[in-house]
C-alpha cells in the first residue's frame, strides 16, 4: 500500500500541484494579457481613424486638381496664374492661399499687396518655392513620378503606425531614417508602447516611440521631379502648413498649388469623428457647416470596422486627434465631457506624412475598469483552479481509499481460501482418522464405537454447515438465494435449534444455558434460514470461548413502537476488539486471524447471518457483555396480532 500511495503521490498529486503553481503563476499577467487584448481591439479603430484622415486628404488632393483643371479650362494658363489665389479661394473653400510658381522659381501667385494672408505667405515660401533654399517638408508616400533622389523618404508602415515586431526590422527603419532626415520623438506615450513586449530590452522600448514620420530637406523643385501632382507639409514658427500642388499636362512648366486653411481641416476631422457612427455612404461638410461644399466617398464606403465599434466609442473609450503639440482638435463624442492626460492615450497610431505628427489616440474612459475586469478573471480563475485542485485531491484520496479496500479484499479472500482449506481438512481428518479404525475392528469396546460414531457425525455436521455458508455466501452474492418466507414462530425455531446443537456442545464440555418462553413469538420468515443463522452464532460462540466455556441463549419479546423479538448468544470469550464492531460483518473479515490463533473459521459466518437477517426485515448486532465475551443479537419485526 505504501508503494502504491507513493506512485500516485509522484505520478498524479504533485504534477497536478505543479500545474496549479503555474497556472496562478499566469494568474499574475492576467492584467497584462487583458491589456494587450485591448490595445490590439483598439489600435485596430485609431488605424480606421488615421486611415480614414488620409483618404479623405487624398480625395482632397483630387478634388484640388479637379478645381485648378477647370479654373485654368479654356484660357491660357499664363493669364489665369495671375488671378488663381482669388478664383480658387472662391470655389473651394478649403484653400487658405492659392498659389501659382514656375520651376524657374518665378512666383507668379499671389501677389504680397491682395491680402496679409498673401503677404505672410509669400514671406514664408517665396525663396522655398522660388528654389533659392532648402526647406524641410514632409512628402506624402501617394506623390507618384517624384524626384527618385528622395523616393521612399515617407518612412511609413502599411498599416498606420504599426510597430514592427521583429527587432531587427526596427532597426533597420530607425537607420534609414537616420540617413534621411531628422528622427524625432512622438509628442505621446501610449500606454501599450510603452510597456514593451517580452524579450524587448529597454533601448528597444525607446526606439517603439520614435517618429515613424521622417523630414526630408531640399528645395521645391527637386522635391516634386516630374510628379504631376501631391502634397507637403512643414513646420514655419511651429506651426504646421499643408500645402496641395497640381502640374498641368499643357503647361508643365506651371505648379498651381494651395496652402490649406487649417481650421477647415480641424472642422473637417471633427466631421469625419461625428460620421463614425453613422451608416455609409458619408456626408462630410468641407466647411464644417450645413450648405457648404459636401464630399462625398470621402472615406470608404463601406467600413463595418468602424460602425461595429460605435458602442466601443461611446461606452469604453474616447478617440481624440491629436495636433503636433498633443492637443485636442477632434472628438469622438463631443458634446461629452472628457479629461484625461493627452500626452499618455492608451493606444496611439501616427495619421502620416499629410499631418506630420498628428495623432488619433483612444483613451480608457474608466482606466479601472480594465483592472477591476482583470481582478475578476483572476478571482474566477483562481477559484476553479482550487476548485480543480480540491477535486484532484479528493479523487486522488478516493482512489487511493478504493485502492486500499480492494488490496484488503483481496488480502481476505486469500486469508479465505487458507482458512477454508483448514477448516474443511480439520473435520476430513477425523472422519477419516475415526472410520479407518471402525472399518479395521480395530475398537471393540462398544462404548468407544458410539464416541467415535458420534464424533464422525458431529464433523460431518460441521463441515456442512461449513460448505453451506459457502455456498448460501455465493447465492446472496450473485442474488440467487430464494427464501420460503411464512409464519413462523420463533420461539419453536430457536428450540428446535439449540436442542440439536446441545449435544455437539456439551460433549465439548460447554455449560449451555437456554431461557426460552412459552408464549409464541410469531414472525414472517424461512425456518431454515432463521435456524442458520442461530447455528452460525452458537457456533462463532463456540470457537471464541476460549476462556470458561459458558453459552447462553436467551428469547424474549422487546415492546415498542416497532416491537420485535430478539434471540441473543452470549459467551464469555475474548470480544471483539474495539474499532472492529462492524467489521466483524464484513465478507471475509476477521478479528482474530484463525492461522496465528488457532480458532477455526472462514470469516463468512457473520456476514451471512446478517445479510439473511436484513432480508427478513430484521438485523443481526453485537454488543460487549458485562464482565467478558461477546453478545450477538438476531433482532426480527413481529407479525402484527389481530384481534
Amino acid at each position: 500500500m505504501k508503494k502504491v500511495a507513493l506512485v500516485f503521490l509522484v505520478a498524479v498529486f504533485v504534477p497536478s500541484l505543479v500545474l496549479a503553481w503555474l497556472a496562478i503563476r499566469s494568474l499574475r499577467d492576467q492584467q497584462l494579457v487583458l491589456e494587450r487584448q485591448q490595445s490590439l481591439l483598439y489600435q485596430g479603430v485609431t488605424d480606421s481613424f488615421a486611415k480614414d484622415i488620409n483618404d479623405y486628404l487624398a480625395q482632397q488632393q483630387r478634388e484640388f486638381n479637379t478645381q485648378v483643371e477647370s479654373l485654368v479650362a479654356g484660357t491660357d494658363a499664363g493669364a489665369a496664374a495671375a488671378s488663381f489665389d482669388e478664383r480658387l479661394r472662391k470655389t473651394w473653400p478649403l484653400a487658405e492661399v492659392g498659389f501659382c510658381v514656375t520651376l524657374s522659381g518665378n512666383l507668379l501667385c499671389p501677389s504680397p499687396t491682395n491680402s496679409p494672408v498673401a503677404r505672410v505667405f509669400c514671406v514664408d515660401n517665396s525663396a522655398f518655392l522660388g528654389n533659392r533654399e532648402s526647406a524641410e517638408v514632409y512628402l506624402n508616400e501617394g506623390t507618384k513620378g517624384g524626384n527618385p533622389k528622395f523616393a521612399g523618404k515617407a518612412i511609413q508602415p502599411t498599416e498606420p503606425n504599426q510597430v514592427p515586431l521583429n527587432p531587427a526590422e526596427q532597426s533597420n527603419t530607425l537607420s534609414l531614417a537616420n540617413n534621411l532626415g531628422k528622427i524625432q520623438s512622438r509628442k505621446v506615450n501610449p500606454a501599450q508602447q510603452a510597456s514593451p513586449t517580452v524579450g524587448f530590452d529597454n533601448k528597444q522600448a525607446q526606439e517603439q516611440n520614435y517618429s515613424k514620420v521622417v523630414s526630408a530637406e531640399a528645395e521645391f523643385r527637386q522635391l516634386i521631379g516630374e510628379a504631376t501632382d501631391g502634397m507637403l507639409a512643414r513646420f514655419l514658427q511651429n506651426k504646421l502648413k499643408l500645402m496641395f500642388w497640381h502640374r498641368l499636362e499643357k503647361d508643365p512648366q506651371l505648379v498651381f498649388g494651395a496652402q490649406l486653411n487649417l481650421t477647415q481641416i480641424r472642422n473637417m476631422l471633427q466631421a469625419i469623428m461625428n460620421a463614425s457612427g453613422k451608416p455609409p455612404p458619408y456626408e462630410i461638410s468641407a466647411g464644417g457647416a450645413p450648405g457648404s461644399t459636401t464630399v462625398q466617398d470621402a472615406l470608404p464606403a463601406n467600413r463595418p470596422e468602424l460602425g461595429d465599434t460605435t458602442s466601443i466609442l461611446s461606452e469604453e473609450i474616447s478617440v481624440i486627434i491629436l495636433d503636433d503639440n498633443a492637443k485636442p482638435v477632434a472628438r469622438s463624442n463631443p458634446h461629452m465631457v472628457f479629461q484625461a492626460d493627452w500626452k499618455r492615450p492608451f493606444v496611439a497610431t501616427e495619421i502620416g506624412e499629410a499631418l506630420p505628427h498628428w495623432e488619433v489616440a483612444a483613451y480608457l474612459r474608466n482606466p479601472d475598469k480594465l483592472k477591476e475586469t482583470a481582478r475578476t478573471i483572476q478571482l474566477t480563475l483562481g477559484l476553479l483552479i482550487l476548485v480543480l485542485v480540491v477535486a484532484i485531491g479528493v479523487g486522488g484520496w478516493l482512489i487511493a481509499n478504493e485502492l486500499n479496500r480492494q488490496l484488503t479484499l483481496a488480502r481476505q479472500k486469500t486469508d479465505f481460501v487458507s482458512n477454508v482449506s483448514h477448516e474443511l481438512k480439520t473435520p476430513l481428518t477425523s472422519i477419516r482418522m475415526f472410520s479407518e479404525l471402525l472399518a479395521e475392528g480395530r475398537v471393540n469396546d462398544p462404548a468407544k464405537q458410539r464416541s467415535y460414531l458420534h464424533i464422525i457425525t458431529a464433523e460431518t455436521a460441521r463441515l456442512t454447515r461449513l460448505i453451506n455458508n459457502v455456498l448460501d455466501f455465493s447465492r446472496l452474492e450473485r442474488g440467487e438465494k430464494k427464501y420460503n418466507f411464512r409464519d413462523c414462530d420463533l420461539v419453536s425455531v430457536a428450540r428446535d435449534t439449540a436442542e440439536t446443537y446441545r449435544p455437539h456442545l456439551e460433549n465439548n464440555g460447554f455449560k449451555f444455558d437456554c431461557s426460552i418462553p412459552e408464549h409464541p413469538l410469531p414472525v414472517r420468515g424461512d425456518t431454515d434460514a432463521l435456524a442458520q443463522i442461530i447455528v452460525n452464532l452458537l457456533s462463532n460462540a463456540e470457537k471464541y470461548s476460549n476462556g470458561p466455556k459458558e453459552i447462553e441463549l436467551l428469547v424474549s419479546r422487546q415492546d415498542g413502537p416497532l416491537p420485535y423479538a430478539e434471540v441473543k448468544v452470549l459467551d464469555r470469550g475474548p470480544g471483539v476488539p474495539r474499532g472492529s464492531e462492524e467489521k466483524i460483518f464484513e465478507k471475509f473479515y476477521r478479528a482474530h486471524d484463525s492461522l496465528s490463533s488457532g480458532i477455526q473459521g472462514s470469516g463468512l459466518g457473520l456476514t451471512l447471518a446478517r445479510q439473511i437477517a436484513r432480508a427478513h426485515g430484521g438485523d443481526v448486532v453485537y454488543e460487549s457483555r458485562e464482565g467478558g465475551g461477546s453478545c450477538f443479537a438476531l433482532r426480527l419485526p413481529l407479525i402484527p396480532q389481530t384481534t
